[in-house]
């Protein structure tokens, strides 16, 4: 069948990932296309997502979003990296930071000088060699050129936002692209007798929203993808056992930290998420090993300030379904798949998803190889997120029963190989799918206790006087270009502070 071009999309669903989804469309296709939003006030959005990554900024940029003007309407503030803390065993913490760490010499990784130098006990921690990470922990923030060195990288960021005014900031801007936004409760969807495509969704007030080509943004429902197609689920709850999340957001405690925090605790870990006007919290567990109760106790415990809201219990199966685009339905955020936020992938798979439909169209009659490679892109990057999260599990050292399960997971073979590579003599290779960078492999598979029995013979050949003098002036300089910034907290002030909590307005 000739692909065919989408003159008309339905979006399901809100939130942030079917307001994404209409910004973007709205923006590149919006003159052309008409591009419908159905979703119900009565229906609430998960809403976790509130930290990122760097490729966000592209995102919006694309969309020629002024990066001042988002951060004030969204609460935001800016994320350096993710803290690890007690992951490899209680009382241990690093950094994934963005950015490099160190610098390479020529055709030589700095990993394979790092990790000789460690092994003659020459080296700091990985971490003193990355700009990012300094800057974090010494809660420092600053965009643009280096101050001290020009040789000294520059630092990239992402942000820590409120998702619902997020979402609530793409829609103002969605509209203004001309995307129409319907409110009601979906009640039916209509198909196709021949095909079984979807040729429109049916509201409780008797409107029917007709289109070529329907995003589910239905979320964990997965109303169309699921419900209505009956694509199915692979459940990767045999590698990935948490099952539950309770998330709570609470006042804002100094200081304010440029990084997102996960903490491990005796079942499971905690994120910490600061924004400007308040913090999300949350708990991720298995409820074979505690209870809701228990981890909604537990999460109350360890709060910087004053809960703002109820507990909330979010029930989860770590997977993906089976196709991402069957017929003329593409399944978006939650509905697509889920894994939990340890790194902060979720936002990044729905601008991910949106990159993708772009690319491939959009079409609602494409031919099977173009549906193929399109299923085939999704499946290998979920994959590979998944890898990277099963490795914070897998590789630790606590004594904990939830811990211990972990340690006998049952490793993907893709990730066996990695870690088997890496932990011989230091070989990180990137894979097309593969999110994370070398680096970002690197900082957690060290983080994690895991370290390369030899090095590179490049990294051999340096004498150690030299080893040693290049890895001090290395950290010297950065730590100098770090001292120079202002601090996290008094850079929003300066630049981008959000009104009061009563002036931020969904």
């Amino acid at each position: 069948m000739d692909s065919q071009v989408a003159r008309s999309i339905t979006i399901v669903g809100g939130g942030t990932a079917g307001w994404m989804c209409a910004a973007a469309l709205g923006h590149f296709l919006g003159e052309n296309t008409r591009i419908t939003l159905v979703e119900s006030d009565a229906i609430g959005t998960i809403g976790v997502g509130e930290a990122t990554i760097p490729q966000i900024r592209m995102f919006n940029q694309a969309l020629g979003i002024d990066e001042t003007d988002f951060i004030r309407a969204t609460g935001a503030t800016f994320k350096l990296g993710i803290e690890f803390a007690g992951w490899l065993r209680p009382g241990h913490s690093y950094l994934h930071a963005f950015g490099d760490v160190g610098r390479d010499i020529g055709l030589g990784a700095f990993r394979h000088f790092w990790s000789r130098a460690h092994r003659l006990g020459l080296a700091r921690p990985l971490g003193d060699y990355s700009v990012n990470d300094l800057a974090a922990r010494a809660g420092k923030m600053h965009d643009g050129a280096p101050v001290t060195n020009r040789n000294v990288p520059q630092m990239p960021h992402a942000f820590h936002f409120d998702a619902g005014l997020y979402a609530a900031y793409l829609r103002r801007y969605a509209q203004a692209k001309g995307v129409i936004r319907e409110e009601g409760l979906i009640v039916a969807v209509d198909r196709d007798g021949a095909s079984g495509d979807v040729t429109a969704v049916r509201l409780d007030d008797g409107r029917v929203i007709d289109g070529e080509l329907f995003i589910d943004c239905s979320g964990l429902r997965a109303l169309l993808i699921g419900d209505t197609l009956g694509v199915g689920f692979d459940d990767w709850s045999h590698l990935l056992p948490a099952n539950r999340a309770v998330a709570v957001p609470c006042a804002s405690a100094a200081p304010l930290t440029p990084y997102t925090r996960s903490t491990a605790h005796a079942v499971g870990w905690q994120w910490r998420i600061p924004l400007q006007h308040r913090t999300g919290n949350g708990r991720v567990y298995c409820d074979a090993f505690l209870s809701d109760d228990e981890a909604t106790a537990g999460l109350l415990a360890n709060l910087d300030g004053a809960p703002l809201a109820d507990p909330r219990v979010i029930r989860f199966t770590t997977g993906c379904r089976q196709q991402a685009w069957s017929h003329n339905v593409i399944a978006m955020g939650l509905a697509s798949g889920f894994l939990e936020p340890l790194e902060s992938t979720s936002i990044h798979l729905i601008q991910s998803m949106i990159a993708r439909i772009m690319t491939f169209g959009p079409t609602c009659r494409p031919a099977a190889a173009v549906r193929d490679t399109f299923n085939r892109q999704f499946a290998d990057e979920m994959a590979r997120i998944r890898d990277f999260i099963v490795l914070h599990y897998w590789a630790n050292e606590r004594k904990e029963p939830f811990w211990q399960a972990c340690r006998n997971l049952p490793l993907p073979a893709s990730l066996a190989e990695k870690i088997a590579l890496f932990q011989s003599a230091g070989h990180l290779f990137r894979d097309q799918s593969d999110l994370f960078s070398e680096v970002g492999w690197l900082q957690v598979l060290v983080g994690q206790g895991i370290i390369p029995a030899t090095s590179h013979a490049l990294a051999e050949a340096v004498s150690e006087a030299d080893l040693a003098g290049w890895l001090d002036t290395l950290h010297a300089l950065f730590s100098r270009e770090v001292a120079a910034y202002p601090t996290h907290a008094d850079y929003i002030a300066r630049h981008c502070a959000a009104p009061s909590p009563k002036g931020l307005v969904a």
